[in-house]
């Protein structure tokens, strides 16, 4: 039903304190528009970076064939019901990344490379040089047409300052955002701070907000009565949008207040970020889920995801693995060692696939989320074993507002550089920019066309 009402797309519900972007709604498009839509209602580009650390068992990563008839080998399987919608890149490489005359420290060089094609300054120092990443070239040229310029999530705490791996600062190892080449952007480890930084208004008094959560009071609750006066002047369907999106948030918001109730109840006296599930699968998922209501309101359309830091030596107990992940990688052939990467391997993909799974669900303008985003997962390092930086493990998901042929698998010539691909994604997101560290071109070959 026309109503000939325009909803402005940065309409938002405010409460005391608060502040909620909405999803693409129907009446944030002109009435009357044309078919093709106007410019103003299109759905913007989303472009994501998921990081995992210590390499992948590439045998059982990189199909065995090039085109469209590829199969999904073991640890892509979890992305089979999204084959379509996804390219695999094959032959990239961060020769910036390997020693280069610097010894060790092949850890701290895949992190901090990995979006930057710049080779790292050794040190342990507050000297720290690298390069600006691919995701801040974008947030510095495109930031402002969204609340926050970027967002960057991590699920493994780290330091920043100190060494880390055999001479290089830790914040090499921590971080893949890079606002410069001196300044890393620490990613937010806690839920509850992402949530209060999507959701939160910046003027709050922090008494009043810890009074809130006392009573685990609903940020939608706060605003209520802007919500009510919005839904009368929705027609049905805006309705339907709107309460599907506000149960998602208040859903995200509890599992983060259950989340906190346990830590207090369950481990009394350990150090631990309020709002972080006990489980790290539902920890990931939790973190993902924010992500995707900050593309869903056009929060950020810009974003890193360190599942966990690189040389992590975490254990995957969630599923029977005790050894830590890092020792487990210089495997030396050892075939139960191997089989047990393979399976965090596959539970990291896991966990990236429900991501994607809820993308690909969630509608925007006139597509889904995954049809208007770019979606990288991969990681500074192919095998573990070697500390090789080269065919590295690179996914992309996602149509890119159509601009990108999925479906595929790609090889490319031995060494083509990884920042290839980034250059190719900046100018999809309407980024000019100077070529970023080693990248020496365009990737050919994302499209047809």
């Amino acid at each position: 039903m026309v109503t000939g009402k325009h909803l402005s797309r940065r309409t938002l519900l405010r409460g005391l304190g608060v502040s909620i972007a909405l999803p693409m709604l129907d009446s944030m498009a002109p009435a009357f528009a044309a078919p093709a839509r106007s410019a103003a209602a299109k759905s913007p580009l989303r472009m994501a970076f998921t990081y995992v650390p210590n390499g992948i068992i590439m045998k059982d990563w990189t199909p065995a064939a090039d085109g469209s008839t590829f199969e999904m080998p073991r640890i892509l399987q979890p992305l089979a019901p999204f084959r379509k919608d996804t390219l695999v890149l094959t032959g990239l490489t961060q020769n910036t990344g390997r020693a280069l005359g610097d010894g060790a420290g092949d850890h701290a060089r895949a992190a901090s490379t990995f979006l930057t094609g710049v080779h790292p300054k050794k040190t342990a120092g507050a000297d720290i040089q690298v390069g600006i990443s691919a995701d801040q070239v974008a947030a510095q040229k495109l930031g402002g047409a969204t609340r926050l310029p970027s967002l960057e999530l991590a699920c493994e705490d780290g330091r920043l300052v100190g060494g880390c791996d055999s001479g290089y600062s830790c914040a090499y190892s921590n971080s893949v955002s890079w606002r410069s080449a001196t300044t890393p952007n620490p990613p937010e480890i806690n839920p509850r701070a992402v949530f209060e930084r999507m959701f939160g208004a910046a003027s709050e008094d922090p008494a009043a907000r810890m009074k809130r959560h006392k009573y685990e009071q609903s940020i939608l609750d706060s605003a209520l009565e802007d919500t009510r006066r919005l839904q009368g002047n929705l027609g049905r369907t805006d309705r339907r949008k709107l309460d599907e999106y506000l149960t998602s948030v208040r859903e995200i918001e509890q599992r983060i207040q259950t989340a906190e109730r346990d830590n207090k109840e369950v481990v009394p006296g350990m150090e631990k970020p309020d709002g972080v599930p006990a489980d790290f699968g539902e920890y990931v998922g939790l973190m993902f889920d924010l992500l995707l209501v900050g593309f869903q309101t056009d929060t950020t359309r810009i974003s890193t995801f360190m599942i966990a830091r690189e040389g992590s030596s975490r254990a995957y107990r969630e599923i029977g693995i005790s050894d830590g992940h890092h020792p487990l990688t210089h495997h030396r052939g050892n075939p139960e060692w191997i089989e047990k990467i393979a399976q965090i391997n596959k539970f990291h993909m896991e966990q990236f696939a429900h991501f994607i799974a809820k993308l690909k669900a969630t509608p925007d303008g006139d597509g889904t989320l995954l049809d208007h985003s770019m979606i990288v997962y991969g990681s500074g390092i192919s095998d573990g074993n070697r500390h090789s930086h080269n065919d590295l493990p690179v996914l992309v998901v996602g149509g890119a507002n159509g601009t990108i042929k999925s479906g595929r698998h790609v090889t490319y010539p031995a060494e083509t550089p990884m920042n290839n691909l980034f250059m190719s994604m900046l100018d999809r997101f309407g980024v000019q920019t100077e070529p970023l560290g080693d990248a020496n071109g365009d990737l050919n070959h994302l499209t047809d066309l």
